[in-house]
């Protein structure tokens, strides 16, 4: 399960910025993880709150958006929703698909106090 290993990378980064801006208590989060991520956002979701535990971001809120994948087909040149890495072109059936979006995990936003 390595969404451990990245929540702990991600509370390091909060606890840093929430440093530098002098804040003492991390009230809210919010990430965006991309539907071809390979991120499972439940088990995230589980991993923040058992690692902020004791620290600044305890109780802050998690807020997950997850965009959808998207592709652009080189067989029929068109831009197209996506669910998983490997799928087919929607539209044409064409296997030679370029991954656009949705594979992101960031943060995006982060409120102190």
């Amino acid at each position: 399960m390595h969404e451990v290993s990245l929540a702990t990378a991600l509370l390091d980064l909060v606890h840093e910025q929430a440093a530098a801006a002098g804040a003492g208590r991390v009230t809210r989060l919010v990430l965006e993880i991309g539907a071809l991520s390979h991120v499972d956002p439940h088990a995230l979701r589980f991993a923040v709150d058992a690692a902020a535990l004791g620290g600044p971001a305890e109780g802050a809120t998690l807020e997950i958006l997850e965009p959808e994948g998207t592709a652009y087909c080189l067989d029929c040149e068109s831009s197209v929703a996506v669910s998983t890495r490997g799928a087919l072109c929607p539209s044409c059936g064409g296997a030679k698909l370029l991954i656009q979006g949705g594979d992101e995990m960031r943060l995006k936003e982060m409120e102190v106090v």
